[in-house]
């Protein structure tokens, strides 16, 4: 049980909330684990099927206290709320924010401003861990790059140069991820971006963290209140959480990118686990599949240091805690939206 930012993280499984005067109370096996005041909660997350009890969701709808459950993969499930109040206001600016394209690059620029800040991270740590196996040359150059990218980035106001200027950085930083791929190289090699479908091994698990962490995005947008279909960045389309892409932007390099390298870097999957289908598509065979969600729900229970709170988090509440200061700058108790920046 962790409590950030006025909400209440609920992840042990099996957990079943209760009401004991203006307390929720967690229960196991029908024995109390924690008890917390409710006074100064706003929300309530659990993970798990549990569940809580109709008199600790009523005690909250009436209180404007929403309970918001997910599977233990981060599945959005429902969301428990009293009567429309600050989530209608909270909604009504997104919205607002979405239609006024200059509003809107303000906040996609700290975005981008996350992704190329993790991402030039990532390029000083391979220098630094790796400077005999790759073109350090490149990798600094590519580093300065960035540097310059980001400031234009922070004075811009315009969405159309804002995607020029990531889409130039994209397309340096894929040069260089084949260079972070350091073993099992016959098999696991990029040369291009490949999406419907991934056309080679590591695409293939690129997709397949990307859609991960777009879903646990949607969850936790869901799970404060604010619509992920509605995005800044990524304008509105049919069918596309707009806003999950958008805020899943930092994280692509320092958190699924990384994985990925990982599993490749450390064999936890090889050549075997693939399969490649008439269409020339490359997915994953069931146990690889298997064994891939696996080691993302354990990277997911890592423990770090949340940049811009200070405080001891596990990776999996990342998505969520970018939630709470993105609701929070739009109702206006931040003066800008923090991004994530991995240090």
């Amino acid at each position: 049980m962790k409590r950030l930012l006025n909400t209440l993280y609920v992840s042990q499984p099996n957990s079943y909330l209760t009401l004991d005067g203006d307390n929720v109370v967690l229960q196991r096996e029908q024995e109390v684990v924690a008890k917390l005041p409710l006074h100064n909660l706003e929300s309530i997350v659990t993970f798990g099927y549990a569940g809580a009890s109709p008199a600790l969701m009523g005690y909250c709808a009436e209180r404007n206290i929403s309970i918001v459950f997910l599977t233990m993969n981060g599945r959005f499930l429902a969301r428990v709320i009293g009567e429309s109040k600050g989530n209608v206001v909270l909604r009504k600016t997104q919205y607002l924010f979405s239609e006024d394209t200059q509003a809107s690059a303000r906040i996609a620029r700290n975005f981008i401003v996350g992704k190329l800040y993790n991402q030039k991270w990532m390029m000083e740590r391979t220098i630094r861990d790796h400077p005999l196996r790759i073109s350090v040359e490149d990798f600094k150059a590519t580093s300065k790059q960035f540097t310059q990218t980001m400031k234009s980035v922070r004075a811009c106001e315009d969405l159309e140069t804002l995607r020029g200027l990531e889409g130039h950085a994209a397309v340096s930083y894929y040069k260089l991820f084949d260079s972070m791929i350091l073993q099992q190289k016959e098999d696991f090699y990029f040369k291009v971006r490949s999406r419907r479908p991934p056309l080679d091994n590591v695409n293939a698990l690129l997709s397949l963290a990307y859609t991960l962490l777009a879903n646990d995005m949607r969850s936790a947008l869901e799970g404060v209140g604010l619509d992920a279909y509605v995005g800044f960045l990524h304008r509105d389309r049919p069918g596309r959480a707009s806003l999950a892409l958008d805020v899943m932007e930092e994280l692509r390099g320092v958190y699924a990118d990384r994985f990925v390298l990982s599993l490749i870097n450390k064999k936890v999957v090889s050549a075997p686990d693939f399969v490649k289908k008439e269409n020339g598509a490359v997915i994953l065979k069931d146990e690889a599949r298997k064994k891939f969600l696996q080691a993302w729900q354990l990277k997911k229970q890592d423990k770090i240091t949340h940049p811009f709170l200070g405080e001891s988090i596990a990776w999996g509440l990342v998505p969520h805690v970018q939630s709470l200061l993105l609701a929070r700058y739009l109702r206006g108790d931040l003066d800008e939206y923090p991004p994530f920046l991995w240090k």
